[in-house]
């Protein structure tokens, strides 16, 4: 073999390799431990990441009670900061960096709130029990 196409084959392994340890990275995250949920004063907060996508992916939280979605962006630079909440009729631009609080009102139990980027590739649930 040559020296080239053994370069090559050397990069491309090592392109696959640090592509499945990103994939496993992200998949971890994508669904929801609870960690991003909490009660403020009353107020339950569910924090969502925008950036290349929505992390967690998937959340559980408390139905009956008033809820913020904090959408926290940093560097974003995708169709990820284009957020609509249908439910909701929610439809409005993130910024590149910084925190946007979304007032929800109380859910059901058994419901699940879904948003999505501009694009339909992105998005993200929250089912209330």
């Amino acid at each position: 073999m040559k020296t080239g196409t053994i370069a090559i084959i050397i990069i491309i392994i090592a392109v696959l390799i640090s592509g499945l340890i990103f994939a496993a990275g992200r998949r971890s995250s994508s669904e929801g431990d609870g960690q991003n949920v909490s009660i403020v004063d009353g107020k339950q907060i569910v924090t969502i990441d925008a950036r290349g996508g929505y992390f967690p992916r998937k959340s559980v939280a408390q139905a009956g009670i008033p809820t913020v979605i904090n959408m926290r962006t940093k560097g974003a630079f995708d169709c990820s900061i284009a957020v609509t909440i249908p439910a909701i009729q929610y439809r409005k631009n993130l910024p590149m960096t910084g925190e946007t609080l979304i007032d929800v009102p109380p859910q059901i139990a058994g419901s699940t709130l879904s948003g999505f980027c501009a694009m339909g590739m992105y998005s993200f649930n929250i089912s209330f029990r």
